[in-house]
Protein backbone atom coordinates (compact mmCIF):
# COMPACT_ATOMS: atom_id res chain seq x y z
CA UNK A 1 0.00 0.00 0.00
CA UNK A 2 2.90 2.45 0.88
CA UNK A 3 4.77 1.35 -2.31
CA UNK A 4 1.16 2.10 -4.52
CA UNK A 5 0.80 5.66 -2.77
CA UNK A 6 4.39 6.62 -3.21
CA UNK A 7 4.24 5.83 -6.93
CA UNK A 8 0.99 7.57 -7.18
CA UNK A 9 2.78 10.67 -5.54
CA UNK A 10 5.13 10.24 -7.94
CA UNK A 11 3.00 10.24 -10.75
CA UNK A 12 1.02 13.39 -9.75
CA UNK A 13 4.44 15.27 -9.02
CA UNK A 14 5.16 14.81 -12.49
CA UNK A 15 2.13 15.39 -14.01
CA UNK A 16 1.87 18.92 -11.92
CA UNK A 17 4.94 19.48 -13.56
CA UNK A 18 4.43 19.05 -16.63
CA UNK A 19 1.37 21.01 -16.29
CA UNK A 20 3.26 23.64 -14.51
CA UNK A 21 5.58 24.11 -17.32
CA UNK A 22 2.81 24.26 -20.19
CA UNK A 23 1.46 26.83 -18.29
CA UNK A 24 4.58 29.13 -17.88
CA UNK A 25 5.23 28.29 -21.64
CA UNK A 26 1.21 29.66 -21.90
CA UNK A 27 2.43 32.38 -19.88
CA UNK A 28 5.26 33.45 -21.64
CA UNK A 29 4.22 33.34 -25.47
CA UNK A 30 0.98 35.23 -23.96
CA UNK A 31 3.42 38.05 -22.90
CA UNK A 32 5.26 37.61 -26.27
CA UNK A 33 1.96 38.05 -28.04
CA UNK A 34 0.83 40.67 -25.66
CA UNK A 35 4.35 42.78 -26.42
CA UNK A 36 4.13 42.66 -29.87
CA UNK A 37 0.60 44.00 -30.51
CA UNK A 38 1.88 46.23 -28.06
CA UNK A 39 4.68 47.24 -29.97
CA UNK A 40 2.02 47.13 -33.38
CA UNK A 41 0.24 49.70 -31.66
CA UNK A 42 2.96 52.10 -30.74
CA UNK A 43 4.11 52.10 -34.35
CA UNK A 44 0.29 52.45 -35.77
CA UNK A 45 0.25 55.48 -33.20
CA UNK A 46 3.67 56.91 -34.43
CA UNK A 47 2.20 56.63 -38.20
CA UNK A 48 -0.40 58.38 -37.68
CA UNK A 49 1.10 60.91 -35.23
CA UNK A 50 3.32 61.54 -38.15
CA UNK A 51 0.49 61.83 -40.61
CA UNK A 52 -1.78 64.42 -38.66
CA UNK A 53 1.78 66.09 -39.13
CA UNK A 54 1.75 66.30 -42.08
CA UNK A 55 -1.98 67.64 -42.63
CA UNK A 56 -1.94 69.88 -39.97
CA UNK A 57 -3.02 72.93 -41.43
CA UNK A 58 -1.73 76.10 -39.95
CA UNK A 59 -4.28 79.43 -41.09
CA UNK A 60 -1.73 82.24 -42.54
CA UNK A 61 -3.01 85.61 -43.68
CA UNK A 62 -0.97 87.12 -46.82
CA UNK A 63 -1.00 90.46 -47.37
CA UNK A 64 -0.38 91.26 -51.27
CA UNK A 65 -0.06 95.49 -52.25
CA UNK A 66 0.40 96.12 -55.54
CA UNK A 67 2.11 99.53 -56.09
CA UNK A 68 2.78 101.75 -58.71
CA UNK A 69 5.41 104.84 -59.11
CA UNK A 70 5.66 107.62 -61.74
CA UNK A 71 9.40 108.07 -60.74
CA UNK A 72 9.84 108.22 -57.03
CA UNK A 73 6.19 109.30 -56.61
CA UNK A 74 3.98 106.58 -55.43
CA UNK A 75 0.52 106.86 -57.64
CA UNK A 76 -1.38 104.09 -56.30
CA UNK A 77 -1.66 101.41 -53.69
CA UNK A 78 -4.10 98.82 -53.38
CA UNK A 79 -3.97 96.52 -50.90
CA UNK A 80 -5.32 92.74 -50.90
CA UNK A 81 -5.51 90.20 -48.08
CA UNK A 82 -5.67 86.16 -48.46
CA UNK A 83 -6.78 83.60 -46.11
CA UNK A 84 -4.47 80.55 -46.95
CA UNK A 85 -4.59 77.58 -45.25
CA UNK A 86 -0.54 75.80 -45.31
CA UNK A 87 0.48 72.27 -44.28
CA UNK A 88 4.00 70.17 -44.63
CA UNK A 89 2.42 68.11 -47.55
CA UNK A 90 1.84 71.84 -49.71
CA UNK A 91 -1.82 70.22 -50.19
CA UNK A 92 -3.58 72.62 -47.99
CA UNK A 93 -5.78 73.99 -51.24
CA UNK A 94 -5.11 77.98 -52.83
CA UNK A 95 -6.71 81.05 -51.82
CA UNK A 96 -8.14 82.38 -54.75
CA UNK A 97 -9.28 86.18 -55.22
CA UNK A 98 -10.95 87.84 -58.16
CA UNK A 99 -11.60 91.72 -58.24
CA UNK A 100 -12.66 93.65 -61.54
CA UNK A 101 -15.15 95.08 -63.94
CA UNK A 102 -15.96 94.49 -67.98
CA UNK A 103 -15.51 97.61 -70.06
CA UNK A 104 -17.37 98.01 -73.55
CA UNK A 105 -14.97 98.09 -76.11
CA UNK A 106 -16.32 99.20 -79.90
CA UNK A 107 -15.92 96.87 -82.92
CA UNK A 108 -16.09 99.93 -85.09
CA UNK A 109 -13.49 103.05 -84.03
CA UNK A 110 -15.97 106.09 -83.48
CA UNK A 111 -15.56 108.85 -86.48
CA UNK A 112 -13.31 111.89 -85.64
CA UNK A 113 -15.30 114.58 -84.01
CA UNK A 114 -17.96 111.80 -82.42
CA UNK A 115 -16.35 110.11 -79.73
CA UNK A 116 -17.71 107.12 -77.99
CA UNK A 117 -17.84 106.70 -74.43
CA UNK A 118 -19.53 109.12 -71.64
CA UNK A 119 -19.19 111.58 -74.29
CA UNK A 120 -21.39 109.68 -76.81
CA UNK A 121 -23.13 106.37 -77.92
CA UNK A 122 -21.21 103.27 -78.79
CA UNK A 123 -21.00 102.93 -82.83
CA UNK A 124 -22.34 99.51 -83.26
CA UNK A 125 -21.75 96.54 -81.41
CA UNK A 126 -19.30 96.07 -78.61
CA UNK A 127 -17.37 93.67 -76.66
CA UNK A 128 -16.45 93.47 -73.17
CA UNK A 129 -12.68 93.48 -71.89
CA UNK A 130 -12.30 92.02 -68.14
CA UNK A 131 -10.25 94.79 -66.19
CA UNK A 132 -9.27 94.14 -62.71
CA UNK A 133 -7.21 92.09 -60.51
CA UNK A 134 -6.36 88.28 -60.39
CA UNK A 135 -4.30 86.88 -57.12
CA UNK A 136 -3.39 82.91 -56.57
CA UNK A 137 -1.53 81.99 -53.88
CA UNK A 138 -0.92 78.49 -51.89
CA UNK A 139 1.32 78.29 -49.01
CA UNK A 140 3.44 74.71 -47.65
CA UNK A 141 5.27 74.73 -44.25
CA UNK A 142 8.84 74.11 -44.41
CA UNK A 143 11.88 73.93 -42.13
CA UNK A 144 12.51 77.77 -42.65
CA UNK A 145 8.93 79.08 -42.41
CA UNK A 146 6.56 78.85 -45.27
CA UNK A 147 6.83 78.57 -48.90
CA UNK A 148 4.60 81.13 -50.77
CA UNK A 149 4.07 80.72 -53.84
CA UNK A 150 1.81 83.50 -55.38
CA UNK A 151 0.64 84.87 -59.00
CA UNK A 152 -0.58 88.24 -59.80
CA UNK A 153 -2.31 89.59 -63.30
CA UNK A 154 -3.05 92.79 -63.50
CA UNK A 155 -5.39 94.42 -66.47
CA UNK A 156 -6.25 98.29 -66.85
CA UNK A 157 -7.12 100.80 -69.23
CA UNK A 158 -4.27 103.14 -70.07
CA UNK A 159 -4.53 107.15 -68.40
CA UNK A 160 -2.59 109.50 -69.31
CA UNK A 161 -0.65 110.88 -66.00
CA UNK A 162 -0.82 114.65 -67.66
CA UNK A 163 -4.18 115.43 -68.83
CA UNK A 164 -5.78 112.16 -67.80
CA UNK A 165 -6.90 111.01 -70.98
CA UNK A 166 -7.26 107.64 -72.29
CA UNK A 167 -4.91 107.06 -75.37
CA UNK A 168 -6.54 105.22 -78.47
CA UNK A 169 -5.70 103.53 -81.59
CA UNK A 170 -7.74 104.54 -84.22
CA UNK A 171 -10.14 105.86 -81.31
CA UNK A 172 -10.35 102.44 -79.59
CA UNK A 173 -9.22 102.48 -75.88
CA UNK A 174 -5.47 100.93 -75.09
CA UNK A 175 -5.41 97.94 -72.29
CA UNK A 176 -2.33 97.45 -70.30
CA UNK A 177 -1.99 94.03 -68.81
CA UNK A 178 0.80 92.95 -66.25
CA UNK A 179 1.06 89.19 -64.49
CA UNK A 180 3.69 87.53 -62.56
CA UNK A 181 4.24 84.74 -60.56
CA UNK A 182 6.86 83.89 -57.70
CA UNK A 183 7.97 81.66 -54.70
CA UNK A 184 8.86 83.30 -51.83
CA UNK A 185 10.21 81.51 -48.18
CA UNK A 186 8.69 83.79 -45.57
CA UNK A 187 8.70 83.70 -41.63
CA UNK A 188 5.51 84.69 -39.40
CA UNK A 189 5.84 88.78 -39.95
CA UNK A 190 8.31 89.15 -42.54
CA UNK A 191 7.64 91.81 -45.49
CA UNK A 192 9.16 91.18 -49.15
CA UNK A 193 8.76 93.02 -52.28
CA UNK A 194 9.50 90.10 -54.84
CA UNK A 195 8.89 92.22 -58.48
CA UNK A 196 9.84 95.38 -59.79
CA UNK A 197 8.88 96.05 -63.33
CA UNK A 198 8.61 99.25 -65.86
CA UNK A 199 5.66 100.04 -67.78
CA UNK A 200 7.07 100.99 -71.50
CA UNK A 201 4.58 103.16 -72.34
CA UNK A 202 3.37 104.99 -69.37
CA UNK A 203 7.07 104.65 -67.66
CA UNK A 204 5.35 103.04 -64.90
CA UNK A 205 7.58 100.98 -62.38
CA UNK A 206 5.04 98.15 -60.91
CA UNK A 207 5.84 96.33 -57.56
CA UNK A 208 4.33 93.59 -55.69
CA UNK A 209 4.94 93.45 -51.94
CA UNK A 210 3.58 90.53 -49.60
CA UNK A 211 3.27 90.23 -46.22
CA UNK A 212 2.64 86.89 -44.17
CA UNK A 213 1.44 86.74 -40.57
CA UNK A 214 0.57 83.51 -38.45
CA UNK A 215 -3.36 83.49 -37.22
CA UNK A 216 -3.82 82.65 -33.67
Amino acid sequence: MKRFASVYGLVAALTFGVVDTARGQDDAAQKKLQAAEAAADRDRAKAQAARDDLQRLVSLSVDVLVMRYQGDKKISSLPYMLAVNANKLGQAGPALLRMGAKVPVPTIAAPPGNPAGPAGPMPGPVNYQDIGTNIDCTAKVVDEGFEVRISVSDTSVYANIQDNATPTVGNMPVFRSYQSTNTLVLKDGQSREFTAATDRVSGEVIRIGVTLRVVK
